[in-house]
């Protein structure tokens, strides 16, 4: 699998774009604003995008979902349990203060343990949750995507509607600092780095000792 990182919109999400060197099939992960950069990006590369997949469903990481599907026909995936908290209203009107726009609805739902597939590439859901109820990563050896759950040196923030701090570091610990030590951490945001290792994340991040 090759992975491109975009940092993109005004709050330096980190997007990526997941494709199959053999096949041409692509995955836009968190297309978090500058949506004509992202598909001017996979028109320059010759791929054909299948999946637009949030690691959570926070506006500045989903706010270019509906335009990016629009442009391309894909489809959204999220984790069930965050395509049903940010579908309540509730939720919908708490973070509509950040002035972006929701994402649609998901069209496919996963849970930890599912496989998302495009071209000769397989991505493992892990579910995360902590920073909201339904955050995942996503792994294919050697890359872990972690959206705001890990970042280099850090970890996301809990005090937003349905974020929970011992949750999240429960989820660090049990199911991303078991994975080898190799493993590279693309974060969702760049706060300490673009990226990272489970190793050195495992050794210096503060928040894991």
């Amino acid at each position: 699998m090759k992975v491109d990182q975009l940092i993109v919109g005004n709050m330096g999400v980190c997007c990526y774009i997941l494709s199959c060197e053999k096949t041409g099939k692509a995955a836009v992960v968190d297309p978090g604003g500058d949506a004509e950069r992202i598909l001017a990006k996979l028109k320059d590369d010759g791929l054909e995008l299948a999946y637009i997949i949030a690691t959570h469903g926070h506006p500045d990481h989903v706010c270019d979902n509906r335009k990016v599907k629009e442009a391309t026909g894909a489809q959204i995936i999220m984790h069930k349990d965050d395509d049903d908290f940010f579908g309540d209203e509730r939720v919908k009107g708490f973070f509509s203060m950040l002035g972006m726009e929701e994402s649609p609805p998901a069209d496919l739902r996963v849970s930890d343990g599912d496989t998302i597939t495009f071209g000769e590439v397989s991505i493992e859901v892990i579910h995360t949750p902590g920073h909201t109820p339904g955050g995942m990563c996503l792994y294919d050896a050697p890359d872990l995507i972690t959206g705001d759950s890990l970042f280099v040196g850090g970890i996301g923030r809990t005090d937003f509607p349905g974020g929970d701090h011992q949750q999240l570091i429960n989820a660090i610990q049990t199911r991303l600092l078991v994975l080898p030590p190799e493993t590279i951490v693309w974060p969702g945001h760049g706060y300490g780095g673009s990226r990272s290792t489970i190793q050195e994340e495992g050794a210096s991040n503060p928040y894991l000792r």
